[in-house]
């Protein structure tokens, strides 16, 4: 199955070398180009891509403004979003996530990184780097203690579901999950997307930010 992209960038040169990049690859094709946001949720919509490589500072709307548009409506149909940035402590990575992105790329990725990335996200998990996370901790900490009204969802949860939600807050991967719990790492994927499917979440980073919201973990746990 190809995986069908669109890149939305208001630099010329990412947007070719981008492109270049990714039709080398025998399973992705970028099928449009938009220079800011705007152009991006027509493009979007006209096309249907699976995967948006979204630049976060663009003229006329922003990347997160247009994600945020993007995936705003029915979830099921929108495709994934892979933020691009200059550098890793981005300050825009909570808002982002919290809209629904399901990662960051640096724009100085290589061919390799840039082609796995994107096959990541379609494939439905997060693109989270552990300074990625440590920023994202670091900020719920800043914000201090729960922002969520209500942890009435969690009560939906089993016990073992709770705990995997917790340890994927922390950051760890299923791998380290199921090392941890003493159970296969297939049992902690089918774990994990009961929680998400109870909680109404689309993916990882939202999954975490939902953990530190609704204070079931806390920055330094």
């Amino acid at each position: 199955m190809t995986v069908r992209v669109v890149i939305v960038d208001d630099q010329g040169m990412v947007r070719t070398g981008f492109g270049v990049l990714l039709n080398a690859q025998p399973d992705i094709e970028v099928v449009g180009e938009a220079v800011n946001g705007e152009e991006g949720l027509r493009r979007v919509a006209e096309l249907r891509p699976d995967v948006v490589l979204m630049d976060v500072r663009m003229p006329v709307m922003d990347g997160l403004e247009a994600t945020r548009r993007l995936l705003g409506g029915d979830g099921g149909a929108a495709p994934k979003i892979l933020m691009l940035t200059t550098f890793d402590l981005d300050d825009y990575v909570y808002e982002a996530l919290r809209a629904g992105a399901s990662g960051f790329l640096l724009k100085d990725a290589s061919a390799a990184e840039l082609a796995d990335a994107v096959r990541i996200v379609a494939a439905g998990d997060a693109l989270l780097s552990p300074s990625i996370t440590r920023r994202l901790i670091a900020e719920f900490s800043r914000l201090g203690g729960p922002r969520a009204p209500s942890r009435k969802r969690l009560e939906d949860l089993t016990e073992r579901e709770t705990e995997v939600l917790g340890l994927v807050a922390r950051g760890l991967s299923n791998g380290e999950i199921a090392a941890k719990l003493v159970v296969a790492e297939q049992t902690v994927k089918t774990h994990f997307g009961r929680v998400l499917m109870k909680l109404g979440l689309r993916d990882r980073p939202q999954a975490i930010v939902y953990a530190y919201e609704v204070g079931l973990v806390r920055p330094g746990d």
